[in-house]
């Protein structure tokens, strides 16, 4: 399978009815004095290309909670994009994935994110993309010299413009792009919403788990930029000289050091930069500043119990570090109640115990900024939130339940592509792959322009439930709604 490409032939495989590219570049590669920098167009080639094989994934640490398949190469040169496509139709709606995994692991060579079963049932042309993550993606050293800010969103918009170009040669349409991603991934989908460098690439907007809050301003992100020259041991102007090696090793240190000295903050994250982050994004949408597309968003009824599981310190997760989590955000906030963290835990009836601190850390990563995000978008554009509440058995008896992540798999119709993955251990498997189906065909609906089901508004804040039997119920968080109230409370 052959496409023309702006810069050249591309080639292909077809599959059983779908035709898969991979590794196509979509901007040159960050090496040497493009290192820190935005990116640039590829450069173009004669004859045709060869896209049978995933592009080097962003460099990671390969001891990360994120297992890496060993056919796989790490490296800087990670700028390439997937594309899954029906043979021989064209004009088809097309769907931008970006991946998640806290802004410093994952590709989107990860065999979740395998498209076919999602083009096939749904008739889209599906595209995956490599972006930048950790100190090279997500770290903001502009305050230190001559370097941009925010590369992996601007690598994610490079792919968009990629895609307004070329995919038209792939079966899609470039006027009817929907950008959906996951964790991470979703708060990448929320954020270039507010941002006026990705007006017109996509039309609808999908945002599953979206850490919306998790975007901070300079003084913070330059701080945090500072901590990881001193753990790499390096002076600003030897970045672009330092072995990608070392960028793993500090970055994997910050990651670690930074929530646990202020948690609820995540290491590397977007920055409020004036350019292609003009203001906080849950801010901008409560200011109506966001783009004006169809959003469908929403979350896990059990997000934090997988950073328990992991033991990771991303999330806070005990009463103490929910405490310090109020504090640090008060003294962000000086215009808070003084007794804002009581007030909250009004909501809670058990706080401050472990469970019901999980709880709040949920909601403050992502129940809460998702509905913020969505009593402001509804105003302007249909709006349609869902809460994901499956789960196998072996998670409901263990009290994982519908963590972060485990509606990944329901979207792209992929189980059992994970080693050793113990989800269906006591059963199950059959009745999560019919609620796939039925979820899978409401993204599907949305991508298309059909309503997935009744769209939210602040008089019914109408909320899909999905589980063994979908039910759509009126405000179902109303009384954490209430106690939250509409002042974002995170980091600035």
């Amino acid at each position: 399978m052959i496409a023309r490409t702006v810069y050249g032939q591309v080639e292909g495989i077809a599959d059983d009815g779908i035709a898969v590219w991979k590794g196509i570049p979509y901007a040159a590669p960050p090496v040497g004095d493009g290192r820190l920098r935005a990116p640039v167009t590829p450069g173009s080639w004669s004859g045709v290309r060869s896209a049978t094989e995933f592009g080097r994934i962003a460099p990671q640490s390969a001891q990360g909670p994120m297992p890496i398949d060993p056919s796989l190469t790490l490296g800087e040169d990670c700028l390439t994009l997937n594309v899954w496509a029906p043979q021989d139709r064209h004009g088809l709606p097309v769907m931008v994935w970006i991946h998640g995994g806290a802004y410093f692991i994952g590709s989107s060579a990860q065999r979740m994110f395998d498209g076919r079963t999602l083009v096939r049932e749904g008739g889209v042309v599906l595209v995956t993309v490599n972006y930048r993550l950790g100190a090279l993606g997500f770290l903001d050293f502009s305050s230190f010299g001559d370097f941009d800010s925010n590369l992996g969103l601007r690598d994610q918009i490079a792919a968009l413009e990629w895609v307004r170009e070329n995919i038209s040669a792939f079966g899609g349409d470039p006027s009817n792009v929907t950008l959906f991603g996951e964790s991470a991934g979703g708060g990448a989908v929320t954020t270039l919403l507010t941002s006026p460098s990705a007006e017109g690439l996509f039309h609808r907007a999908i945002a599953e788990s979206s850490p919306a809050t998790s975007v901070y301003g300079s003084a913070r992100a330059s701080s945090i930029a500072e901590r990881f020259l001193e753990l790499a041991g390096v002076q600003a102007d030897r970045l672009r000289d330092m072995p990608v090696s070392e960028f793993v090793r500090a970055g994997a240190e910050l990651v670690q050091d930074i929530p646990s000295k202020v948690p609820g903050t995540l290491a590397v994250a977007p920055t409020v930069d004036g350019d292609i982050v003009p203001h906080y994004p849950v801010a901008s949408f409560q200011k109506g500043r966001q783009l004006q597309v169809p959003l469908l968003i929403g979350t896990n009824r059990d997000e934090a119990s997988l950073f328990k599981l992991m033991k990771s310190p991303l999330m806070p997760i005990t009463p103490d570090k929910i405490h310090e989590m109020f504090q640090a955000i008060a003294a962000d906030h000086p215009q808070l109640p003084a007794d804002e963290e009581a007030e909250i835990a009004l909501a809670y009836p058990h706080y401050p115990s472990k469970k019901t601190a999980m709880e709040i850390s949920r909601d403050a990563a992502f129940r809460m900024p998702t509905l913020w995000i969505a009593e402001a978008h509804s105003r302007l554009a249909p709006t349609y939130v869902y809460r994901f509440d499956h789960a196998s058995p072996l998670f409901r008896l263990t009290g994982i339940g519908a963590t972060h992540g485990t509606e990944v798999p329901y979207v792209f119709g992929n189980f059992g592509v994970i080693p050793k993955d113990p989800t269906y251990k006591l059963g199950g498997r059959k009745s999560a792959q019919i609620v796939a189906r039925r979820m899978r065909q409401r993204w599907i609906d949305f991508a298309h322009g059909r309503a997935p089901w009744t769209a939210y508004d602040e008089t019914n804040r109408t909320t899909l439930l999905i589980d063994k039997q979908d039910r759509e119920v009126d405000d179902p968080d109303r009384d954490l709604r209430r106690a939250w109230g509409e002042e974002v409370v995170a980091y600035t």
